[in-house]
């Protein structure tokens, strides 16, 4: 039965979203109706954030339906604890990134990351870096962030009585985001961040807490094993505490290294291949690099990013634990979900169209076998899905043996028979646990959305900020005035934001693989090329500029000749492309030699004295990080 929405849980909803607009557009006011109106003021904030601002406006920025959805829904499945690798390796990459790149970034002054490599290279490179960013960003950050939130609430207002198609969730999220991030800028997306930033983190404890809670109130014979097994007799006492079951219940789950052949984070990946889409997002991704860039000082900047890496450092237990804990006590609901998910459906029943295609057909195409979850086609599935499993195992059988005999290496259908949603774990805890009609489902609700929103923010002044000053003041308008450049830049905001809610809704498209899928394959084409040519620019000052314009331009195309080619992670495919850049780039840098070393000679009247408090700081995070890392390996 499907529960109502109640009447307070709509005002706190309503309330919590206008606070977070007001107080963004208040804060901002003069940014938005002052006559000394600048690109400064307007992109950057009049580079006046603190440390404090700095560090929930990042974690806002960052956390979003990818986290509370995706990782959440992977914690579920099998990946289990292996997924917060994203966020505890984050936390020591922000720690890289507040002492090693931030102080060259803050005293060239910049506005943009791409705006770096004109220092370092040439015109040439910053102008295919901005083309490059600005494509990611829009194409597909913005795409999948709308996309990625739009599913979640549609759903979790759907379970309280509310029925919102996706294509409207998409607009009212996109043009909520686009009202106060064109109005005031990055100092509006801050001051919002701020507020978001808190009720995220304090959504995700209350989410935690309840999750424990309803853990170890649960009877023993309602819960889950990590595999999917029931509960063995004895595995833990009835009077068990909560955290005893959940560590009882997910020995498997609780490890951070993964088998070598797994497709998503295989334990090579923690050396090599993590850690480029993690340098890149953290230390030269716009949309999260654009909030450190308007700090006052190079001092309040470091603390902020310090100050981020111990939220990340939190993430984990709020978001993976959630998730687990969720397939623990409600994996039932979750297969039930998967026969509702419209994605899920398509996808499967195009599977199973190709399947009879190659079974019907007298002399099919390669050696390829059909592969399915546990979950799909079990005898709680429909009677049509456990025939089809019977045919496809007997299908496989024969394949296989046929494959022998001519000695033939099988390969897999590109996608697998789904039959659980997993992604559905994070709404399935809320629409469980949490009841309709005191005010705290329309926190945690506003919450959620507050969160998908903010991303949307950072991510539209990140493209808008680009393009106006790497493309528009560069090649269009030369020398334009500071109110025609704010003006381009609320333009842009407009223009993102229509392509984004109008391109969002068709990544439901199983031919996409999923949003997390979605992302990390498309950000693999340009992630190793361009933290390649920043961590050579930096070592390397004799290079001349022509290196990182080869850099940036063979990325690509080995990372496509990999993906089509091989069948190795696309995080292993990111480390072979990145290190096969590096070298090509110090072999071209010793013939294109400059004749004397680059310098980052100082652009900016910031106060650029270290933080001593920060350096101490960091070196705890990275000893925290390790330790969590031993604990759990």
């Amino acid at each position: 039965m499907v529960s109502s929405i109640g009447v307070l849980d709509v005002i706190v909803f309503v309330l919590f979203l206008c606070a977070v607009v007001g107080v963004g557009m208040i804060k901002s006011r003069r940014i938005a109706g002052g006559s000394d109106e600048s690109t400064a003021d307007y992109f950057l904030a009049g580079r006046g954030l603190t440390w404090w601002l700095i560090g929930f406006s990042l974690i806002a920025a960052n956390i979003s339906a990818e986290q509370f959805v995706g990782m959440s829904g992977q914690a579920a499945d099998y990946l289990g604890l292996a997924i917060a690798s994203y966020e505890w390796m984050a936390a020591v990459v922000l720690v890289v990134v507040a002492f090693f790149f931030l102080p060259y970034f803050l005293r060239t002054g910049i506005f943009t990351i791409p705006q770096f490599l004109e220092y370092r290279y040439n015109s040439l490179c910053r102008t295919l870096m901005a083309a490059m960013m600005m494509f990611i960003l829009v194409c597909v950050s913005l795409v999948a962030v709308i996309y990625a939130g739009a599913i979640p609430m549609c759903e979790l207002f759907r379970v309280y009585g509310v029925n919102v198609s996706l294509t409207t969730c998409c607009w009212a999220m996109g043009i909520m985001a686009a009202i106060y991030v064109a109005f005031g800028g990055l100092k509006a997306c801050a001051w919002a961040d701020l507020i978001q930033g808190s009720a995220l983190i304090l959504c995700g404890i209350i989410v935690t807490y309840l999750a424990f809670k309803a853990l170890g109130l649960a009877p023993v014979e309602s819960l889950t094993m990590s595999d999917g097994s029931s509960v063995a007799a004895g595995t833990f006492a009835d009077n068990a505490s909560s955290f005893s079951k959940f560590l009882a219940l997910n020995k498997s789950k609780l490890h951070m290294a993964l088998p070598a052949s797994d497709k998503i984070l295989p334990y090579t990946a923690l050396i090599v291949g993590l850690w480029i889409p993690n340098f890149y997002y953290w230390g030269l991704n716009q949309f999260i690099m654009q909030r450190v860039l308007g700090s006052a000082s190079l001092r309040e900047g470091q603390k902020g990013v310090i100050f981020a890496a111990f939220l990340k450092l939190l993430i984990p237990f709020i978001v993976v634990f959630p998730g687990i804990i969720s397939f623990n006590l409600y994996k039932d609901s979750m297969v039930e979900s998967a026969s509702k998910a419209p994605a899920i459906q398509e996808s499967n029943k195009k599977i199973l169209a190709s399947f009879e295609a190659a079974k019907a057909s007298p002399a099919p195409e390669g050696f390829v076998v059909y592969t399915y979850d546990s979950y799909w086609g079990s005898a709680s599935d429909t009677a049509e899905n456990q025939q089809a499993k019977v045919a496809i195992d007997e299908y496989n059988t024969k394949v296989k043996a046929d494959a022998a005999a001519k000695n033939v290496e099988v390969t897999e259908h590109g996608k697998k028979l789904v039959g659980i949603y997993t992604d559905s774990a994070f709404s399935t805890l809320l629409s469980k646990l949490v009841s309709p009609g005191n005010g705290l489902l329309g926190f945690l609700l506003a919450a959620l959305l507050g969160a998908i929103v903010s991303s949307i923010a950072a991510i539209l002044n990140a493209a808008s900020t680009i393009f106006t000053m790497d493309i528009y003041d560069k090649y269009i308008q030369k020398n334009a005035s500071q109110k025609t450049l704010v003006k381009v830049g609320r333009i842009c905001i407009g223009v993102f934001v229509v392509i984004g809610c109008f391109v969002a809704p068709f990544i439901a498209n199983p031919k996409f693989g999923g949003v997390f899928t979605f992302i990390q394959e498309f950000q693999g084409y340009v992630t190793p090329g361009i933290l390649a040519i920043f961590v050579y620019g930096l070592l390397n000052r004799r290079g001349a500029g022509i290196t990182g314009v080869i850099g940036l331009l063979l990325n690509p195309i080995m990372y496509f000749l990999l993906a089509q080619l091989t069948e190795i992670a696309f995080l292993d495919r990111m480390a072979v492309c990145f290190v096969t850049d590096l070298v090509v780039m110090f072999v071209v840098g010793m013939v294109k030699r400059l004749p004397a070393p680059v310098e980052f000679k100082s652009n900016t009247n910031l106060d650029l004295t270290p933080s001593r408090g920060a350096q101490f700081a960091g070196g705890l995070v990275i000893v925290l990080t390790a330790i969590f890392y031993i604990f759990f390996w």
